[in-house]
């Protein structure tokens, strides 16, 4: 059965770095673009960055570009997510996800209704949390 569970979150301070990472088991891992997401306290989910299967591509929303760097160990099974010059606003909820296939062909310049459906399976989340 399909499984990902993330994990690397904590508290961090304005300006800081934190790691997340996302071990996938139950699914052939190297066949499968993976995103990021997040839900901030009162917000809906927000996808953040993704990566194609290969590791050949990767994309961002435009509130991480610069910041946020998404990649893949094929080998290890696993995903990371390296955040940089951290924000009060990236404190949420973080979500790693698993494509239906090799490439992201969503529209991720709209909400959720939008790119959702391109994900069939989801972690439990870890939490981040942006404080001084």
């Amino acid at each position: 059965q399909v499984q990902l569970v993330e994990s690397g979150g904590g508290l961090a301070q304005p300006g800081g770095s934190l790691r997340l990472s996302c071990a996938a088991s139950g699914f052939s891992f190297s066949s499968y673009a993976m995103s990021w997401a997040r839900q901030g306290p009162g917000k809906g989910l927000e996808w953040v960055s993704g990566i194609y299967s290969d590791g050949s591509a990767s994309v961002y929303a435009d509130s991480v570009k610069g910041r946020f760097t998404i990649s893949r160990d094929n080998a290890k099974n696993t995903l990371h997510l390296q955040m940089s010059s951290l924000k009060p606003e990236d404190t949420a909820l973080y979500f790693c996800a698993k494509a239906r296939g090799e490439r992201l062909v969503g529209d991720y310049n709209g909400g959720e209704a939008k790119w959702g459906g391109e994900y069939d399976y989801w972690g439990q989340g870890t939490q981040v949390t942006v404080s001084s």
